[in-house]
């Protein structure tokens, strides 16, 4: 892994666009959206773009709002189809791609201009097979952006490395839409078709087969957190325990098949620390019983595992003893969860601040 301070991609000048990118965005049923997400893809300083717009069965004007963005953008091609969730949408708008480099926009969110310009940059710069971008995250409130002034090189197996350890400085994570990738990785590499979570092991497949990633720590994509309706700001639901789970016990499975044990217990280690975390949010919500008992049943049943997981080298000696706390009482782990949010963690921030102003003396 190599960083680069204040790295800038080089400009590719209209007569350097010589190469197709696809972009593929998927919409259902988001009308107040959806031209804002279109319209900043066709907005882009990179203009040799083919545009696939998949509308997935949408019921409200989503589709037809499509249709007249198209007839303003000859780059722009709408396909209508029935409703079959954004996985298999991706899958059909990839079918049809017939660009060098793929590039994928959730049809609620919105790019900024030059960020496809700055991926294929950088991707033809260091000789990459993916470019991965900082994100956004937007609210109806506030927003937030964590850019710093540099960019992260990765070789081999780094990247798929650093999203398997959730690295907070390289947000890598499983999301399709802040990169760009060159075909030849996607090949054979689908979205599991009618699940939600479809990200993660196309993630986690796609950095496996890359060679060199490249990172740009500056934020080109605007994610909505908010969005009324959006499955992705359900935490926690029904499609946890059959989509979601289910994926990240294939991951386990894939790192584990690709040779890295390493790897494979680190996922573990996020993994059933979600599960924790879950379960404390359930409980503080006072709702969710049935769910509470699903999370009881999984780390019963995965005991062992876990316990190896949390002894693995990426853990923090912190969990393991909350995974102990939660084996011996499940109640006892509540309580502390519950002293913690409200007696340490209120303690430290007020010391934090007092350290702050005395600093500023």
């Amino acid at each position: 892994m190599k960083i680069l301070e204040r790295y800038r991609p080089p400009k590719l000048h209209q007569e350097e666009q010589t190469e197709l990118i696809s972009v593929i965005v998927t919409a259902y049923n988001i009308e107040d959206y959806i031209e804002r997400g279109v319209r900043s893809v066709c907005k882009q300083t990179y203009k040799n773009l083919e545009i696939i717009v998949v509308d997935d069965g949408s019921t409200d004007a989503t589709g037809r709002i499509c249709d007249a963005l198209a007839d303003g953008d000859a780059r722009v091609r709408v396909i209508h189809k029935g409703n079959e969730g954004p996985a298999q949408a991706r899958n059909v708008g990839t079918a049809e791609a017939k660009g060098r480099y793929i590039g994928y926009v959730d049809g609620d969110d919105w790019i900024d201009a030059d960020m496809y310009e700055k991926l294929l940059g950088a991707l033809l710069d260091q000789r990459a097979d993916i470019a991965i971008c900082r994100y956004r995250q937007v609210s109806r409130t506030h927003t937030l952006d964590e850019s710093v002034d540099r960019a992260v090189l990765f070789e081999g197996q780094e990247a798929l490395a650093c999203y398997v350890e959730e690295r907070k400085e390289c947000e890598i994570q499983n999301a399709a839409w802040n990169k760009l990738y060159r075909r030849e990785i996607l090949e054979n590499v689908t979205f599991p078709a009618g699940q939600w979570y479809e990200d993660i092991m196309f993630a986690t497949a796609a950095l496996a087969r890359a060679n060199r990633c490249i990172y740009l720590d500056t934020a080109l994509y605007n994610y909505i957190i908010d969005r009324e309706g959006s499955i992705m700001n359900r935490r926690i639901n029904p499609r946890t325990f059959t989509d979601q789970i289910p994926a990240y016990y294939e991951k386990t499975k894939f790192l584990e098949e690709l040779g890295r044990e390493d790897l494979a217990l680190t996922h573990d280690y996020f993994f059933y620390k979600r599960l924790l975390l879950f379960y404390a949010d359930l409980e503080k919500a006072g709702d969710g019983a049935i769910y509470l008992m699903r999370i009881e049943e999984i780390l019963g049943k995965d005991r062992e595992r876990a316990l190896r997981a949390f002894q693995s080298p990426a853990a923090d000696p912190r969990d393991w003893k909350k995974l102990r706390l939660f084996y011996r009482s499940p109640a006892a782990y509540l309580k502390r969860v519950h002293w913690e949010e409200q007696v340490v963690i209120p303690a430290k921030v007020k010391v934090k601040r007092i350290v702050s102003r005395l600093k500023k003396r």
